[in-house]
């Protein structure tokens, strides 16, 4: 597996608290990777580390093999970088914004940024401070994707957007990587809009990876067991989650569970119900999980 970015024991401290805090992950060249996790669990302390926009506190974090340095000309040519707030310069025209993004990029892709904003119906000659909140994110998205680079860091880039704008963003970035081989890691709190688009998952909670894998081992790894309340264990399965109701108990678990009998039902989860049973696991006292799966699992280095 080529990896595109990659941390190992990555953290990054304010004063007293952690932002993020032990965190060992891979992403696949050329994946669309979805991060997940509530407020305040480090995605956007993760993309920043990066994108070379916060130092580490511990730990080290590389992109394409190389240390991340927000000084050299090559890293941020392959590296684009999305950010929450979308901070672009309200009184310029968006043909301003493109031509700036023209002149500082080498690499930039002006035929497919400027079609895009045609498709959307934003007047290129119109100042950013006359356009709708959904609108400026699709022009910083725009700026942001017409970089053409090698890895895209993308925080909550489909924030504001209205449904179809959306699906433009999805197919937008589904095509970057098919034409480009553009690696994506972009965060997220609504997981029905990753579950189309990526596959790769990390789930973040309370500071620390919880899980890191494909989305595809993910979804055939665990199951949802439904059936009777009584003291049957299940060592060799690791329960992620359980809960009962009366004389019934289901339970999200993973691994292969086998022939369990008649009064058993055993029924595919989705990648919401996944990732809610993970966020919603009870904490050990280090802030973390029982246990972080990752790719590991089925058999690779």
């Amino acid at each position: 597996m080529t990896v595109a970015l990659e941390t190992v024991g990555l953290g990054r401290r304010y004063m007293i608290n952690w932002g993020l805090r032990n965190c060992t992950l891979r992403v696949p060249e050329g994946s669309v990777a979805g991060l997940v996790g509530p407020n305040g669990a480090g995605k956007s302390t993760l993309i920043r580390l990066a994108a070379g926009l916060s130092r580490p506190s511990e730990g080290t974090v590389t992109v394409f093999g190389q240390s991340v340095d927000p000084n050299s000309a090559a890293f941020l040519a392959r590296v684009g970088y999305l950010d929450e707030l979308r901070p672009i310069y309200k009184q310029l025209r968006v043909e301003e914004i493109l031509r700036w993004g023209e002149t500082l990029n080498g690499s930039w892709d002006t035929a497919s940024s400027t079609r895009w904003l045609n498709d959307l119906g934003i007047p290129l000659d119109w100042k950013i401070s006359l356009l709708s909140a959904g609108q400026q994110a699709q022009v910083a998205l725009a700026v942001c994707m017409g970089k053409a680079s090698d890895l895209l860091l993308l925080d909550e880039p489909m924030a504001n957007l209205d449904p179809l704008a959306r699906r433009g963003v999805t197919q937008m970035l589904l095509d970057s990587v098919t034409e480009r081989g553009t690696t994506v890691l972009l965060s997220s709190h609504i997981i029905s809009e990753l579950e189309p688009i990526c596959d790769y998952l990390i789930i973040l909670s309370k500071s620390r990876v919880q899980v890191s894998a494909p989305t595809d081992y993910l979804l055939t790894s665990h199951h949802v067991l439904i059936g009777p309340h009584d003291n049957r264990t299940f060592d060799s399965l690791n329960v992620i989650s359980s809960k009962v109701a009366g004389r019934q108990v289901t339970m999200l678990v993973q691994g292969d569970p086998g022939l369990l009998g008649p009064d058993w039902q055993v029924i595919a989860p989705d990648l919401e119900e996944i990732v809610l049973a993970y966020l919603e696991r009870p904490s050990t006292g280090n802030g973390a999980g029982s246990e972080t799966i990752t790719e590991a699992r089925k058999g690779e280095p």
